[in-house]
C-alpha cells in the first residue's frame, strides 16, 4: 500500500516545523522535491535545508522532480488550473513509481498548509494508483503575517474574510465584513480599491530571511508597497506576499 504524506512546513523558516512534521518526514521512505524552475530555485533550495536538519532517519532516500509550468493564459481560467493538476498528478505518480514504486510511505513537502489555498489534496486524489493520504498541518502565511505585525486578525465578535487578489479586482470589497485577508495576489489588486478609510498589513517571502514587511493608510503606503513588489521580483524572480486590509473608522 502506498501511503502519501502532504506535510506542511510553514512559510519559509525551518523554525516553524512541528515535532508532526520532523516525525512524518523521518516516517517516510522517500522525500520528493519539486523544482519550479531556476526563478523559483529559493523554494527547492529550503526544502533541501529542511531535509538536512530535519531528516535523521538513514533510510529515507531524497529525491528532485521536474514540476510541469503551469500556463498564463487568463481566459478559461478554472479549466487551465484543472488541466494543469492533471499534469501534476501525472508527474507525481511518475516520480513515485520511479523512485519508490507501488508500496512505501511517500512525503511531499507543502509551503504553509496543505488546507489553504493550496493544490497538493486536489492533485494528490488524481493519483494513479490512488495512495492513502495523510495530512500533518503546517503554519500558514495569515499566521506568519499576523505575527510579523503583531495584530489579531479579528476584531472582538468580529467576521473576517479570507480570498484572493482576484477576486478583489472583480467583485471589489466582500459584503458583510470590514477585515479582509488576500493571498494570490500577483498584481497589487488593493490599488482598485478606494484607499480612504482602509489599513492595509503587508508581508512578503514570509518566514524567509528576504522578509519584507510594511504597513499603514493604504493611501499613504500603497504606492510604497507597489515600488517595494516590483523591486523584490526583479531582484528574485518570483514573490510570495499577502496582505489584511481593515476598514478603519
Amino acid at each position: 500500500m502506498l501511503t502519501l504524506s502532504l506535510i506542511g512546513i510553514g512559510c519559509g523558516d525551518p523554525e516553524q516545523l512541528t515535532l508532526a512534521a520532523i516525525r512524518a518526514i523521518n516516517a517516510a521512505d522517500l522525500v520528493l522535491i519539486p523544482r519550479k524552475g531556476a526563478a523559483k530555485s529559493d523554494l527547492a533550495d529550503l526544502r533541501r535545508l529542511i531535509c538536512a536538519q530535519a531528516l535523521t532517519n538513514s533510510r529515507t532516500r531524497v529525491a528532485e522532480f521536474d514540476l510541469p509550468v503551469r500556463g498564463t493564459a487568463q481566459e478559461h481560467y478554472r479549466k487551465g488550473v484543472e488541466e494543469w493538476h492533471d499534469a501534476v498528478a501525472v508527474t507525481w505518480s511518475r516520480a513515485i513509481a520511479a523512485y519508490l514504486g507501488h508500496d512505501g510511505r511517500v512525503a511531499l513537502l507543502i509551503w504553509g498548509d496543505p488546507s489553504l489555498y493550496d493544490s497538493s489534496l486536489r492533485i494528490a486524489r488524481r493519483l494513479d494508483p490512488l495512495p492513502m493520504i495523510e495530512v500533518v498541518p503546517g503554519v500558514t502565511s495569515i499566521q506568519t503575517l499576523c505575527a510579523a505585525h503583531a495584530l489579531p486578525l479579528n476584531d472582538i465578535g468580529e467576521l473576517f474574510l479570507v480570498t484572493t487578489g482576484r477576486r478583489l479586482r472583480e467583485v471589489g470589497w466582500p459584503s458583510g465584513t470590514d477585515t479582509v485577508v488576500i493571498m494570490l495576489d500577483g498584481v497589487a489588486a488593493f490599488q482598485s480599491l478606494d484607499p480612504n478609510g482602509l489599513h492595509i498589513w503587508w508581508g512578503a517571502y514570509l518566514g524567509m530571511p528576504e522578509q519584507i514587511t510594511m504597513s499603514g493608510a493604504l493611501a499613504e503606503v500603497g504606492p510604497g508597497i507597489v515600488a517595494a513588489r516590483q523591486e523584490a521580483r526583479a531582484r528574485h524572480g518570483w514573490i510570495m506576499d499577502s496582505y489584511i486590509l481593515k476598514r478603519v473608522s
